[in-house]
């Protein structure tokens, strides 16, 4: 029995902080699925659609980040697919705060730690790290 409490307070804990996480980057809870099959890769910073596991380059960079939304972060191509991480996220200028409404933050249009299109040559390095 106390190992299931441990357990359960293990995922609450993980899953937890997964939110909070998303929160602190542009459209953090709409990033869509790279793989294109709709919907949305809720573990932003993981090769894991559902967080968990080993992060993907936006990730690492992320937390080297103090977990924060930077002007660097926003203007790093984390997975070199030709887009800034601000341009994939709805934050092309860099001026996305955490908690503050802005009238221009647009829609995320790509995944910023997993380079798009998904099985182009120019991604080719991030085959065997996840899987759609």
């Amino acid at each position: 029995m106390f190992a299931c409490v441990i357990l359960f307070i293990n995922v609450f804990l993980a899953v937890s902080g997964l939110f909070i996480y998303r929160g602190r980057i542009p459209n953090g809870d709409s990033v869509p699925n790279p793989c294109g099959t709709g919907g949305t890769w809720n573990g932003v910073g993981h090769y894991n659609q559902n967080g968990g596991g080993t992060l993907n380059p936006f990730g690492l960079e992320f937390s080297l980040n103090y977990r924060m939304w930077t002007i660097a972060l926003c203007k790093a191509d984390s997975d070199g697919d030709g887009k800034t991480n601000g341009e994939e996220l709805g934050d092309p200028f860099c001026d996305w705060t955490e908690g503050v409404d802005i009238n221009h933050l647009q829609a995320a249009t790509g995944h910023p730690g997993i380079c798009e299109p998904v099985g182009s040559p120019v991604c080719a390095a991030q085959e065997g790290k996840f899987s759609c």
